[in-house]
């Protein structure tokens, strides 16, 4: 693939530093940020809003309104307080979790690299203003329209633009022309949105925002269809089938009522309070709530959750498929071994470099190190182009070996069918052009032409550095006279020159994340360009094969199988070498039509595919490009293996959590409903007024979202094997225990009941039943804390926030048994101690069937051990 030479520039120099700080800040201030106008901001009034539309809101204000039209004022006033109550409380929870969502948008919006005050730095897409010089280079996302001052073989993908699906070719500007529409080849203006597939530029901004051109045709981007996740769809039948049993009940516990009695208000009192008793609107915000804040602790582990589904998906992840380069390892290259090739007739020489104990090098490796540097770009941002240049800077920098005033004259850029990049370069002196090749050591030899002997001793010493975990590259030079240039770099007669061996550390912390997924039964794929040789040396290093088969894969065989024979040898794949980056798709299927739940890391614009594919995308944020990371649903802020296991399992203790969250709702209702109804239907005094289940609903809204989302995760969270996703997420045995638990608590609490209907007064009798449901609804909490350990051993664990809910609660417990006022409002009586006590008791009580059958499921675990 040929690409052109650096183009001529502006002839109008002024201003090539960028912007200053201060021009760009004043000009942010005048024209507005660079954005498009609809992004959704809720305000606090917006939730205010949402909150007064929500059904127990409207409840509460039918009740509140029912006790002014009996006249009873307090009654009203205080449910009226209660409504305030909630509406705080919510406006609380939703406002943390808009925080974070909002900071969430700060951190995924778009990043552009720009010159300013002469420095390139990366600012916020939002923050580009007319007259920045940005820096475009492949994958990346355009900011802002431009027009272009430099390009070097520039193609950008503008259908989003044109509906057109070929790239477009670029040049730069070399005079001032009017902007026109996009699309069309060998034009000097890039714009916004817009993706560069090829090359790299620079651009000086023209328009932002709504006066870019995807401004003016009211294009909308980055807004993505937001398809419900398997829970949410979940939920929301529990809710609609939970909602239709409450308006039923609701309305023949009215006529019931009623007709019983013939006192219709009281009867409407009943049927709101067993309304709101029943009703389940606490799932909303808990599934708002958790991914929301989840997301945030995900980005503290410096893992950046674009789609928030993924998050549900985490914890069920089987399959990690790892990049090695800079995701294992530092990416942080050095070179570190050499060999020159001799003569037939002369010997080949190799040699290990140690920059601190020498400066010097031999005269045979000069040449070598001469055209790894001609072969990379001036100003490097790959890391192995890097080392090439530091190698060259510390042992050749006052020699004749350093090309600075050399002109840079074509360029040949890798494909997929060669791994090899070529530069042509006009030496200062002399008519001949002097060519530098680099690339993948056998495409060196091929384009090469070497007989069979050389070959193999070329292979022989590519074994040697790789099988001591090296990145290892070839270096080749040519020299070709006029100025057509060949279409293939196989035209130019180039001569072998050498391998160098790059060193890539391994992160220190990445054996004990293998050893984390292991035990959480999470099976590691290591995926690299590299030769098989070196992957294994890594993956040994990383102890990726204890309790594996250690097949490695290479690309070359994976290109003669079919998509069967792939599916079944990916089914004991551990390490996969020399992979195209398109051939990461073929995996990313093979394993899911495997029935694994898979996990993909890339930073390349051909990565794209894979990343898509893959039930979690995994991009890499330092070094990945615009397309990987809009593709992915995370991005690793650190490009760190060891980030992608923290986030799994965050994401199993955010699904746990959840899980609990919404058992301890279901469980909760139950009671409630239950003696709300019972004796209503049994003839007995009303037990349950509006008053008493807005009481309960302030407990058990703070206790759902706050204190569950707090919870830490339980100790054997990696030492279980990822869930099933085809099993229901809320349903089956955890459904039925909820339910079971709420019946235990309901049995005790109606037990309570009907003991003191027959020994104490109404208003004591009520006030013992609702003492002993309080305490069953804190219980609750503490036995939903974990699903395995006791709940003594849970009263270890710390959660500030668990404390605060129960201490408020007990507090205004005893307010309303105990406070006059509040007594008579609540209709209840003073109980003694002893009844005091008893209460507590019974309510405590109301879970330990449940905590013995914890106990029961961790005797046979603890045989096992």
């Amino acid at each position: 693939m040929v690409l052109p030479a650096a183009d001529e520039v502006l002839n109008d120099r002024d201003g090539v530093d960028g912007l200053s700080t201060a021009q760009a800040a004043q000009r942010l201030r005048d024209e507005g940020p660079n954005a498009l106008p609809g992004g959704q901001h809720r305000t606090w009034l917006d939730i205010m809003r949402e909150t007064m539309r929500e059904p127990m809101f409207l409840l509460l204000l039918a009740a509140g309104s029912l006790y002014l039209v009996l006249g009873e004022l307090q009654e009203g006033l205080v449910l009226f307080g209660f409504v305030l109550g909630m509406i705080g409380l919510t406006l609380y929870q939703e406002g943390k979790t808009e925080r974070a969502i909002e900071a969430l948008r700060d951190l995924t919006s778009p990043r552009a690299l720009v010159i300013r005050d002469g420095r390139r730095e990366r600012v916020a897409g939002s923050e580009v203003v007319r007259g920045d010089l940005v820096v475009l280079a492949e994958g990346d996302r355009v900011p802002a329209d431009a027009t272009l001052l430099s390009a070097t073989g520039l193609q950008l993908d503008e259908s989003l633009l044109t509906g057109e699906a070929m790239p477009v070719r670029k040049i730069a500007a070399t005079i001032e022309t009017a902007a026109v529409a996009p699309g069309g080849d060998d034009l000097p203006f890039v714009y916004s949105g817009t993706l560069v597939v090829q090359g790299h530029g620079t651009a000086r901004v023209t328009a932002t925002g709504p006066r870019s051109e995807i401004g003016r045709i009211g294009a909308a981007l980055g807004k993505l269809e937001v398809e419900r996740s398997p829970l949410q769809k979940q939920t929301a039948r529990l809710v609609r089938t939970l909602a239709l049993l409450a308006l039923a009940l609701s309305l023949a516990l009215v006529l019931l009522h009623g007709l019983m009695h013939g006192d219709w208000l009281a009867a409407l009192l009943a049927g709101i309070a067993l309304a709101m008793a029943m009703l389940p609107e606490e799932y909303p915000v808990v599934l708002t709530v958790f991914p929301a804040l989840g997301a945030w602790r995900l980005s503290r582990e410096k893992v950046l959750t674009r789609r928030i589904t993924a998050i549900e998906t985490l914890g069920a992840t089987s399959v990690l498929c790892a990049d090695k380069t800079g995701t294992l390892t530092e990416n942080r290259m050095t070179v570190v071994a050499l060999y020159a090739q001799g003569a037939p007739d002369v010997q080949s020489e190799s040699l290990s470099i140690d920059y601190a104990a020498t400066s010097e090098l031999p005269e045979a490796f000069h040449t070598l190190v001469e055209f790894s540097i001609l072969a990379s770009v001036a100003e490097p941002f790959d890391p192995m182009e890097k080392a090439f240049h530091r190698l060259g800077q510390h042992y050749l920098q006052d020699t004749e070996h350093l090309h600075r005033d050399w002109t840079l004259m074509q360029a040949y850029g890798l494909t997929p069918e060669l791994r090899a990049m070529s530069h042509v370069w006009m030496a200062v002196e002399g008519e001949s052009h002097v060519v530098a090749a680099k690339g993948s050591p056998e495409a060196i030899v091929d384009l090469c032409h070497l007989d069979g002997p050389a070959q193999a001793r070329i292979a022989a010493a590519v074994d040697a550095m790789a099988a001591r975990g090296l990145r290892v590259l070839g270096v080749a030079q040519a020299r070709f006279d006029g100025e057509h240039w060949p279409a293939i770099e196989h035209d130019f007669d180039f001569e072998f020159i050498g391998l160098l061996g790059l060193a890539d550390p391994l992160r220190p912390e990445i054996p004990a994340a293998m050893a984390e997924c292991r035990t959480a039964a999470v099976r590691v794929v290591m995926i690299t360009g590299d030769y098989p040789a070196t992957a294994r040396a890594i993956a040994d290093q990383a102890q990726l094969d204890a309790g594996q088969t250690g097949q490695i894969l290479t690309g070359d065989e994976m290109a003669l199988m079919s998509d069967v024979e792939l599916q079944a040898r990916m089914k004991s794949v551990s390490v996969c070498a020399r992979i195209a980056p398109e051939q990461k798709l073929r995996i990313v299927q093979a394993l899911k039509a495997n029935g694994e739940i898979v996990a993909m890391t890339g930073d390349g614009v051909n990565d794209a595919p894979a990343l898509k594919a893959a039930h979690v995308g995994v991009a890499m944020g330092g070094r990945g490009t615009d397309v990987a990371r809009e593709a992915a649903s995370l991005v690793l802020l650190d490009d760190n293996f060891a980030s992608i296991v923290r986030a799994v399992r965050l994401g199993r203790r955010i699904f746990d959590n959840l899980r609990k969250s919404m058992s301890y709702i279901l469980a909760v209702h139950v009671p409630i409903a239950g003696m709300a109804l019972l004796p209503v239907l049994l003839g007995t005094p009303v037990v349950l007024f509006p008053l008493h289940i807005a009481f309960l609903e302030l407990i058990i809204d703070p206790a759902c979202s706050m204190v569950f989302e707090n919870e830490p995760a339980e100790a054997d969270v990696m030492q279980r094997p990822p869930r099933d996703p085809n099993a229901q997420l809320f349903g089956g045995t955890t459904l039925a225990l909820a339910l079971l638990q709420g019946v235990g608590v309901l049995l005790v609490v109606m037990g309570a009941y009907a003991w003191s209907i027959t020994r104490l007064t109404e208003n004591e009798a009520r006030a013992f039943t609702f003492a002993t449901l309080v305490m069953g609804n804190l219980a609750l909490i503490f036995s939903n804390r974990t699903r395995t350990g006791s709940l003594l051993a849970s009263l270890r664990v710390p959660n500030r926030t668990l404390w605060i809910v129960s201490g408020v609660t007990l507090g205004f417990l005893v307010l309303v048994l105990y406070q006059p006022w509040l007594a008579q409002l609540f209709q209840f009586g003073a109980l003694s101690l002893p009844e005091l006590l008893a209460a507590v008791a019974l309510g405590l009580l109301s879970v330990l069937w449940f905590e013995a059958l914890k106990t029961r499921r961790r005797l046979p675990q603890a045989r096992l051990l």
